[in-house]
């Protein structure tokens, strides 16, 4: 599904330049989940962001379902990252203005293409696959961390991504409320999601198929579980 090849991504300012990615080689197969490690400012997140299409390398290629992407208009990165790619984050990202229902139907109104009735019937199947329907009118503020994160997993899984980049999913939780995410995350590569990961958790690394180690924009040595 995913193919880096020899991918570098530079930062500049008026006094410095800083590499956060260093020919990065890394293929994700379909239906893997990947977990991937390291220090802060390692380049995990400057990872997760090119592989989400967010941002582009400087260098190398990004091929996605085989078709090299590294090139591609900024409006057709858009519509493979709306139609093939959910995101989870650390801070949840819910809009607090929002209730649970309108957070999670959201990326159905940016994809298009489905009725109020038919985004209905998606929505309140997700949030009952999270055990969240009881909650739908509530808003954000109202909600445990452990609760934001179950409707951040719905959000995520609505349009039924082929490919999840969850960024530290469980750093904002306690070790309870962390395990029902890693275990929704576990059940949704069951599924046949692909799944990549960036955590500082051990424990919560060792729950996919492989774990990738970076240190200073490197990939050091992948691991299988």
């Amino acid at each position: 599904m995913i193919q880096l090849n020899h991918v570098q991504k530079l930062f500049r300012t008026e006094e410095m330049e800083t590499t956060a990615l260093d020919d990065v080689c890394l293929v994700v197969k379909p239906g893997e989940f990947v977990s991937i490690m390291g220090p802060s400012g390692c380049g995990k997140s400057t990872l997760m962001n090119i592989m989400g299409m967010i941002d582009r390398p400087d260098q190398g290629d990004y091929l996605f379902n085989g078709e090299n992407i590294t090139r591609n208009p900024q409006n057709s990165l858009t519509e493979l990252r709306k139609n093939h790619i959910g995101f989870i984050f650390q801070n949840f990202n819910l809009i607090d203005e929002l209730s649970v229902f309108d957070n999670v139907e959201l990326p159905m109104h940016y994809r298009g293409g489905l009725s109020a009735a038919e985004r209905r019937e998606k929505v309140e199947a997700v949030l009952d696959k999270v055990d969240m329907t009881a909650r739908m009118k509530h808003f954000p503020r109202q909600l445990s961390g452990g609760q934001q994160q179950r409707v951040a997993v719905a959000r995520a899984i609505v349009n039924e991504p082929e490919l999840i980049l969850a960024d530290e999913p469980t750093g904002n939780l306690d070790s309870e409320h962390g395990d029902e995410v890693m275990s929704m995350l576990e059940q949704l590569q069951k599924e046949g999601a692909t799944i990549v990961m960036v955590t500082h958790s051990p424990e919560s690394a060792e729950r996919g198929n492989r774990v990738v180690n970076m240190l200073d924009g490197r990939i050091r040595q992948p691991e299988s579980n």
